[in-house]
């Protein structure tokens, strides 16, 4: 049995090399596809999400158990279909080169940069959303004239499936593959030489890309997780935040990267937010979840058990636990609300990804900006405010990857924008001209004119133009630090 599965193991490797070598010859012979091929490609996928919708909502629905047919096309295909939208209107303009200032000294030379396909780009998707999180970087890097190679995660097996056969049907594998998520070692698809690698995933996972991807020198866009505050503000409405927060919390069962890990709410409005909270997870969703077609499932029952967990670990710790809804057995657990919080209780050290909000008190904002400073940069940023002063305080002396102002991950699908973390949260963007730059090269070119004299700044050294030059840029050095030698 084991020599049978090895022999699995070895030919799936095989095929994931020969799929490279592949791709990285087709870009050899066409390492230049105009701004027509490249819209071609996008239009192509447009049109295959159109077609596929309903397979891939289902095929969505039976990885996760129970997920909202309405919930995977406006999480994962809307986004697709908007960020395409995007793309195809302007990558023509992306592609055009970008003329530079020359330093004065060069006047009259010319000065550009042109923006090169980088080559194999390979994207690694997580299982949360794994569909837009798949075809993001997928436009992205077919909009900067790459071959790419999209490794799918284990735990969403029928919707690999689905996107193998839709991406099939319209791109040759020398263009576009779905390698690799039968691999049992994921750092084989992260050692291959590619160009660049887009990394979607937990900070533990990001390393370890980054490490395994740092033996070929390949550069790479992490876009991770982290703790995301959520900073209601007294001058704000208490039970608005409270529903927004609570949708943000509850989207795919609160397994988004950007979903509000913790909300930081004035001492005095604690019980009155927690009232809210349930009372708009309940509008939402009603009193019980278990058998509710809109509320999505935990992805697997380990991912459950590590939630439960949580909740477990913060009880034991004086924490005070408030389900939003019915308990039951079934993975389609309710957001719990969770409060007398403290900073050992495991909930408040990782990042939840589950239906779990922990409720920080603070009296000043002072306070909120100290805890936001002292943890490791967040992925999202979330205020709820009206008083504009307070607002632009708080993100003028914190750091995160993005922000939405007084709702929640909406910054995210405005693909003119770009998206990515920060530190711990990851590293580069993608989305709109950033996303293309990302995955481009930006290759300066400069010319002589033909009768420019940079023969002057050649030796013998010291003659009159260099000495000129050096006065002007440099001015005079200081004779006492000679003195201090």
């Amino acid at each position: 049995m084991k020599d049978k599965l090895g022999a699995v193991q070895d030919a799936a490797a095989l095929r994931m090399s020969q799929v490279f070598e592949s791709q990285r010859s087709a870009f050899r012979r066409q390492s230049h596809p105009s701004a027509a091929e490249r819209r071609s490609w996008l239009r192509l996928l447009k049109r295959q999400i159109k077609r596929y919708q309903d397979q891939l909502a289902g095929a969505l629905c039976r990885d996760f158990g129970v997920r909202s047919s309405a919930e995977s096309r406006m999480l994962d295909l809307l986004g697709s279909v908007l960020e395409i939208n995007h793309a195809v209107s302007h990558v023509s303009a992306w592609m055009k080169p970008s003329r530079r200032r020359t330093e004065i000294l060069f006047r009259t030379n010319s000065l550009r940069v042109t923006y090169q396909p980088k080559g194999v780009v390979g994207v690694i998707v997580p299982w949360n959303i794994p569909v837009y999180l798949a075809l993001g970087p997928l436009v992205a890097a077919l909009a900067a004239g790459n071959r790419v190679m999209i490794k799918m995660p284990k735990m969403t097996p029928a919707t690999n499936g689905v996107l193998r056969r839709m991406l099939g049907e319209v791109y040759l594998e020398d263009l576009v593959a779905v390698v690799g998520e039968e691999l049992d070692d994921s750092n084989a698809f992260t050692a291959l030489p590619f160009d660049h690698i887009v990394f979607t995933g937990s900070p533990a996972v990001g390393r370890t890309v980054m490490r395994t991807a740092a033996g070929n020198l390949t550069p790479v866009t992490l876009e991770l997780g982290g703790k995301s505050p959520a900073v209601v503000t007294r001058s704000y409405p208490l039970a608005d935040a409270a529903a927004r927060i609570a949708h943000g919390k509850s989207t795919n069962c609160g397994q988004v990267c950007v979903a509000p890990d913790y909300a930081l709410v004035p001492r005095e409005r604690i019980d009155a937010f927690v009232e809210d909270v349930q009372a708009a997870f309940r509008k939402l969703f009603g009193g019980r979840t278990e058998g509710n077609h809109d509320y999505t499932a935990l992805v697997n029952d380990r991912h459950y058990a590590r939630i439960v967990a949580l909740l477990e670990d913060a009880r034991a710790k004086g924490a005070r636990i408030i389900p939003c809804g019915e308990v039951t057995s079934g993975r389609q657990l309710p957001l719990h609300v969770v409060t007398n919080v403290s900073d050992d209780m495991l909930l408040m050290k990782e990042e939840i990804f589950g239906p779990v909000l922990p409720v920080v008190a603070y009296e000043t904002m002072e306070e909120v900006i100290e805890r936001i400073n002292d943890g490791p940069r967040p992925l999202a940023l979330y205020c709820f405010g009206h008083d504009a002063a307070e607002r632009e305080e708080l993100l003028r002396r914190t750091h995160s990857g993005g922000v939405t102002i007084n709702d929640w991950g909406w910054h995210v699908m405005n693909h003119d924008a770009p998206f990515g973390g920060i530190g711990n949260s990851g590293m580069g963007s993608y989305h709109g001209v950033e996303g293309f730059r990302e995955l481009s090269h930006a290759r300066t070119i400069f010319k002589r004119h033909r009768f420019f004299p940079t023969g002057l700044f050649h030796p013998p050294y010291g003659n009159l133009v260099q000495r000129l030059a050096l006065r002007i840029f440099l001015g005079k050095a200081d004779p006492s630090l000679a003195r201090k030698q």
